[in-house]
């Protein structure tokens, strides 16, 4: 019988980094199930309820019954075409006897969790899913990235950090801001309010990567913000090692590139993805 053989590539080019898009992954949707404490949206026969001390921001992809809803004392609801709420008592059997359906707290979010990015080349990769790999203080957004929350999403992130966050860009709502007075002008609107919180804020502006060898994105300042987001694994190798930027030991190995100033590191990226990913992942099909 054959079988099948699972190939994992582990590569880290640090402390050098092209820039990337940058997404966040969470939001504070009314339609996402995992919003909401009973595990799904609220139906006609159900009273909704937010947290009246709690800021959020929430966006409405569609139209909905329910029997009444507790508004926060600071909050909003961003309603997309159509959508919008009828309150009527209850009278539906598919929604069961009805249910106090409470939405989740999102302060707990932070910006430096490794964990609630995703990183793509290109923003057609980022809306196609084809992500890349970072070690944990790349995949954090630095002054070189483009930052996207997706455009049909609300969302609540803490940016603490103890100083000026920079970024290239952030996107929000559809909306792509570029400069740092207009995006503190959106800051101080009711919306920036209840998207972004914390201590520190976003300055937007930069020039991004234009080194074709790569930029260091110099996140190693933010280390133990991000690493106390991360837990890491125990593992089995007996020699693990620790890639510089990355919060745990890996099981693996380190290969190290000399260049020149004319080294192209997003065209030698790729061909080490298509060598090792593509052209072994094809190998290893036909011969199982």
């Amino acid at each position: 019988m054959s079988r099948r053989h699972n190939v994992l590539l582990f590569l880290c080019f640090l402390p050098f980094a092209n820039a990337l898009y940058k997404q966040w992954i969470p939001d504070t949707n009314f339609d996402n199930a995992t919003n909401w404490d009973k595990g799904s949206v609220p139906c006609s026969n159900d009273q909704v309820v937010f947290s009246a001390q709690r800021k959020v921001s929430v966006y409405v992809e569609t139209a909905h019954t329910i029997t009444g809803m507790s508004l926060p004392v600071d909050g909003e609801l961003i309603l997309a075409s159509g959508a919008g709420f009828t309150v009527r008592e209850g009278g539906d059997p598919g929604c069961g006897s009805g249910v106090t359906a409470n939405f989740k707290d999102s302060e707990s979010l932070k910006w430096f969790d490794p964990s609630l990015w995703v990183a793509a080349t290109t923003i057609d990769d980022l809306h196609s899913g084809t992500y890349q790999f970072s070690v944990h203080e790349e995949s954090v957004p630095c002054q070189y990235d483009d930052v996207v929350f997706r455009e049909t999403t609300s969302f609540r992130v803490d940016v603490s950090s103890g100083h000026d966050v920079p970024v290239k860009s952030v996107s929000v709502l559809g909306k792509k801001f570029t400069s740092s007075s207009e995006f503190s002008q959106y800051l101080s609107s009711n919306s920036g309010k209840l998207q972004f919180h914390g201590s520190s804020s976003l300055k937007v502006g930069g020039s991004g990567c234009n080194d074709i060898t790569g930029c260091i994105c110099e996140n190693s300042g933010n280390r133990d913000k991000i690493c106390s987001n991360v837990k890491c694994d125990s593992l089995e190798c007996k020699k693990p090692l620790h890639p510089v930027g990355h919060c745990c030991d890996i099981c693996g190995a380190i290969v190290n590139v000399q260049f020149s100033s004319n080294f192209n590191f997003e065209s030698y990226r790729q061909r080490l993805q298509h060598l090792f990913l593509t052209v072994v992942q094809r190998k290893v099909e036909l011969s199982s």
